[in-house]
């Protein structure tokens, strides 16, 4: 059974005729293999079965933000698949390896002459998908405005700290990642978090971090 929010509520019988019915097949990728590219026009949209992607933007000179990353379980490509404009601006790339889960975003649109009643379930759990993506990326803009590099680390990291309900926390980004997410520099990030160990306010190893308390 795959395990999604996509697929709440439906069953494994279901599910199976559901996945013939979207036309669906699955793919692995290796490691900073690319799934889409900036300029693709996309008619499907992806699930991650396994692994993980960056949602990236690039700039001329190869300069590489991370927009958002999706782990197992994530949704991703449905903004552009549904869309009238459906040439991507982002490129979609594998950030360890990964096997996406590909549906064809016509036969999700519309009702299959089948008149299956998991079409509605899956509409329902879509639309709940977005609108939790879609707060995500509001949070984001919330820690890139902040105007410092040292906001931008501790905004992040506090909104962890509570999504995790713990002090001491592992996030999924890792140094560099993490820079392109926050849109600064990987080594001002550097410094900035041993600045911060330093003065007593967070702690870590790798990506385990412990903040030490609250600045006002």
């Amino acid at each position: 059974m795959i395990k999604n929010m996509l697929f709440k509520d439906i069953s494994e019988e279901d599910l199976k005729k559901m996945l013939s019915c979207f036309s669906a097949y699955s793919k692995k990728f290796n490691r900073e293999q690319y799934i889409f590219h900036t300029g693709d026009i996309i008619k499907e949209i992806g699930v991650v079965l396994c692994g993980g992607v960056n949602i990236i933007k690039e700039d001329f000179w190869g300069n590489r933000a991370i927009i958002a990353k999706m782990g197992e379980g994530d949704l991703f490509g449905e903004a552009f698949a549904f869309s009238k404009e459906k040439k991507l601006d982002v490129s979609v790339v594998a950030s360890e390896k990964t096997e996406i889960l590909f549906l064809d975003c016509h036969k999700i649109l519309f009702s299959c002459d089948n008149g299956c009643g998991f079409h509605r379930i899956l509409t329902e759990n879509m639309i709940r998908m977005i609108s939790e993506k879609n707060i995500m990326l509001t949070r984001k803009m919330e820690h890139i405005m902040k105007k410092t590099t040292r906001d931008k680390i501790l905004s992040f990291l506090s909104e962890e700290a509570v999504k995790n309900g713990s002090s001491t926390f592992k996030i999924k980004l890792n140094r560099q990642e993490m820079a392109d997410y926050l849109s600064v520099d990987r080594s001002a990030l550097s410094n900035e978090l041993s600045k911060l160990r330093k003065e007593g306010i967070l702690d870590f190893n790798k990506n385990l971090f412990t903040l030490k308390y609250s600045e006002n």
